[in-house]
């Protein structure tokens, strides 16, 4: 049975009743198995999931012989295998944790309790490395970039966006809709939660070097610009006003930077001699009105999409718990 404490209180606590741990891999047959055995220490009534994304070495193999229930699929891309792995695995609470061993098994009951306990959505592995060489000078400020961008356009309740490790509940899982292909899937999640104003809380959690013999995916420049227009897409759909606004002002302030001398010169003479300025400045006008106009329009649209995500989320159950003390 799942025994969680956050405190020193002999007080029953809550725990959830059914849990699937989600292991998304691409070849990580060096670390897979130690993976699995690290969870099913820390977690041993939990369900354990694999997801081979066209894997090219034994992953699948390796995890099967591990004891993981082990599913493929074929389209690369987190993102892709985060899609499926929501689609098809049925639980109360829901683990996602890399597959390559640099997240710490032991936090997982620790963000369990938490969730259970204060009825949250989503727990977040705050990552502490604990080796140097772990967590990457580039990656690291990239993080902080990106966290900021975030945070000043959604809300700073996150403070690692892109930690591959977080619990959530099944109603937040069943009312994601995961457009992602790749590992700008975190980011996709952790807007998720901060547009529908879910409750959600961070763990600090150990965050080491990758198993020997495996390599990272990941690609500093590729990936953060896949996750910049990753950002840059969801705040024109979530937040149309100040993305077209942005725009239309920008628009605004050209076309009348442009129009200054003319109006001085048509003061002075009486004459417009300009007419291209003066049409380009009237056109992008025009155009910053409409870009204003879309906004609004956009804005009213975006509303009642998120009144929507919100019933469809609120549609499904929370976590089912059960005391401590019993059966």
């Amino acid at each position: 049975m799942f025994v969680y404490a956050l405190t020193n209180s002999a007080a029953a606590l809550e725990r959830p009743t059914d849990v699937a741990v989600l292991i998304p891999c691409l070849n990580e047959a060096a670390g897979i198995a130690g993976v699995i055995e690290e969870f099913r220490r820390a977690l041993p009534e939990a369900a354990i999931y694999v997801y081979d994304n066209a894997s090219t070495d034994d992953t699948s193999a390796v995890a099967a012989r591990a004891g993981a229930t082990v599913r493929r699929e074929p389209s690369r891309g987190k993102g892709n295998v985060v899609r499926r792995m929501f689609a098809d695995v049925e639980a109360d609470v829901y683990v996602l944790v890399d597959g390559d061993g640099t997240y710490d098994a032991a936090s997982a009951p620790k963000m369990i309790a938490l969730l259970a306990e204060q009825h949250l959505d989503l727990v977040c592995g705050k990552r502490i490395e604990s080796d140097q060489q772990a967590y990457r000078q580039g990656h690291r400020f990239g993080n902080r970039v990106l966290t900021g961008f975030v945070a000043t356009l959604f809300g700073n309740s996150v403070t690692d966006i892109l930690s591959g490790y977080r619990v959530m509940s099944r109603r937040f899982v069943k009312s994601f809709p995961a457009l992602s292909k790749g590992f700008e899937i975190e980011t996709e999640l952790t807007v998720h939660a901060l547009d529908l104003r879910v409750p959600i809380a961070e763990v600090p959690t150990p965050y080491g070097a990758r198993t020997a013999g495996s390599a990272s995916k990941l690609n500093t420049w590729r990936d953060g610009w896949r996750i910049l227009r990753t950002i840059a897409r969801l705040v024109k759909e979530e937040r149309p006003f100040a993305f077209f606004s942005s725009i239309g002002s920008i628009l605004a302030l050209t076309s009348i930077g442009l129009a200054i001398p003319i109006f001085i010169e048509f003061f002075e003479t009486g004459l417009v001699p300009r007419i291209p300025t003066a049409i380009l400045s009237t056109g992008l006008m025009l155009i910053a009105v409409m870009s204003f106009v879309c906004g609004l329009v956009l804005d009213t649209v975006t509303h009642g999409r998120r009144e929507l995500k919100r019933m469809h989320y609120l549609a499904h159950r929370t976590v089912k718990t059960r005391r401590s003390t019993d059966p």
